[in-house]
């Protein structure tokens, strides 16, 4: 284990604590689903090239596709931006990315190789820095990189405001009667002392979720 990974697991443990000490239903949660697992890593381009072909689909389905896309580039597996911008959009659209996700997708590379992404940079950058960034790449909304700060980045205090997960648990485990609003959600964070762990107290909020019907 790099010494970097020992430190961000560290940064967990102090998380899981102060949450545990501050906020009673998530220190339910973190006894029922023991250690956070989140670890960030550094392969931003094929992280968010897979969360566009991920858009509107089933995880089945997602997995599919990607599979697809990547095996047009074998055996190197992870195609390098170039690559994909030479690649036909026929052949592409083939792999069942539809033609208008392979338009974001050659955006992002485009964008890569020109250097308006500057993904070296991004773990000097504040979030809101990263959310301007990547959000200037077509079909990249603020909930993608939201997601992207969390589980890339390792951004420990990112609230996704956006996500119809996360606001559906914390109607559930908050008491209330329809899905909380952006600044109900910020209330809730506020008042129960998330921060700075929101991203940590959301990864909980998520696991509530896996054995509750749709």
């Amino acid at each position: 284990m790099s010494q970097q990974t020992a430190s961000f697991i560290a940064e967990l443990e102090k998380a899981e604590r102060l949450l545990s000490r501050r906020d009673a239903r998530l220190r339910g949660l973190i006894k029922r689903y023991g250690p956070c697992v989140i670890r960030p890593h550094t392969r931003y381009f094929h992280t968010l090239v897979g969360s566009i072909i991920s858009q509107q689909l089933s995880t089945k389905a997602a997995d599919t596709i990607h599979k697809r896309f990547l095996a047009l580039y074998a055996p190197s597996r992870l195609p390098k931006p170039a690559q994909i911008l030479e690649t036909p959009d026929e052949h592409l659209r083939g792999t069942g990315i539809s033609f208008q996700k392979i338009s974001y997708i050659k955006d992002i590379a485009a964008k890569t190789e020109d250097g308006t992404l500057k993904f070296s940079k991004l773990s000097r950058l504040t979030d809101e820095e990263v959310i301007a960034m990547l959000t200037q790449v077509k079909g990249i909304g603020v909930w993608t990189v939201h997601m992207f700060l969390i589980f890339s980045l390792g951004r420990m205090d990112v609230l996704p405001v956006g996500d119809l997960g996360i606001r559906r648990a914390i109607q559930l485990s908050y008491g209330f009667d329809q899905l909380p609003t952006a600044p109900e959600m910020e209330r809730i964070a506020s008042e129960n002392g998330w921060r700075p762990y929101c991203s940590i107290a959301s990864w909980y909020l998520w696991r509530s979720l896996e054995n509750k019907a749709e």
